[in-house]
């Protein structure tokens, strides 16, 4: 094995390119180039990727359809000491994407389990949208139903920080109208197409993308990044009542930091209205 990858055997989980066949690292191909056999969601589209990549190897597919079926051999195959590389269509497997169940019955048997990270539309999405990045949750797709879409986004009305959701171009009219209703207007990005020719990045409420998805409607599988609770409305009257408070006790940059944790708020924010508060309040 070169250089430029491991030669354990063992079960390689590898991050493929999201769009552009260039953000795949060296690690990577040299882990495909070398491993004996690429359990692939679906084969054509790794062959494709290998193709451009100089890289001729056994493919096998592994998917939600033909895991039950698959995956006890693939595990007869590490048992005997092979180095199998698993990949989905695009991204890092297992995010949305077949695997989980294979890795979990590999640990459990004391297979060695590697990650060769890389590419991830979620976190792709995260980076530019310029939504709060210190705090995120990932919440996948959707239901498809409007009813149990709507029970699933009461789940995440009051998550404060900011969520990552996978969607389908054809039913995001539908999510954008659900999510308006259940979470109300927050700040949102959708994001297609990354890393591609055609990126398209939307930023806005979520009842300006609503409009602008009615009139031009995505196709493919779009990311969506939406501000959490406290960034949509956060509650300033309480969080200044509650440094006011504070003050009697601790110095103002102490008596902000714990109130911006504690609401998880802008911190340079609250700390402007706690000046003009003591100021305010020193003048009474």
């Amino acid at each position: 094995m070169s250089h430029n990858a491991q030669d354990e055997a063992g079960l390689y989980v590898v991050s493929t390119p999201i769009g552009n066949a260039r953000d795949i690292t060296l690690r990577a191909l040299g882990v495909l180039r070398d491993c004996e056999l690429i359990a692939a969601e679906d084969t054509r589209v790794t062959s494709k990727l290998l193709a451009i990549h100089g890289i001729s190897k056994s493919l096998t597919a592994y998917n939600d359809y033909n895991a039950a079926r698959e995956r006890p051999r693939l595990l007869a195959r590490l048992r005997a000491g092979a180095r199998v590389a698993l990949v989905s269509d695009a991204g890092t497997p297992l995010i949305s994407d077949p695997g989980y169940k294979l890795v979990r019955e590999a640990v459990t048997e004391g297979i060695p389990v590697y990650a060769i990270p890389g590419p991830s539309a979620l976190l792709a999405a995260l980076i530019v949208s310029g939504l709060p990045t210190d705090r995120f949750l990932f919440a996948g797709f959707l239901p498809s139903k409007s009813g149990e879409r709507r029970r699933a986004l009461m789940g995440l009305r009051d998550v404060r920080s900011t969520v990552v959701l996978f969607e389908s171009g054809h039913r995001l009219a539908d999510a954008l109208s659900d999510m308006q209703h259940i979470l109300g207007n927050r700040t949102a990005v959708i994001a297609r197409e990354l890393t591609k020719l055609h990126e398209d990045v939307r930023r806005g409420d979520l009842c300006t993308l609503a409009r602008s998805i009615s009139e031009q409607p995505p196709r493919g599988e779009i990311t969506m990044v939406v501000g959490g609770s406290a960034e949509a409305s956060p509650d300033w009257s309480k969080a200044e009542a509650l440094v006011s408070r504070a003050l009697r006790h601790m110095p103002l940059r102490e008596a902000v930091d714990l109130v911006a944790e504690a609401l998880n708020l802008p911190r340079r924010e609250l700390y402007e209205r706690a000046l003009m508060l003591k100021a305010r309040d020193g003048s009474a």
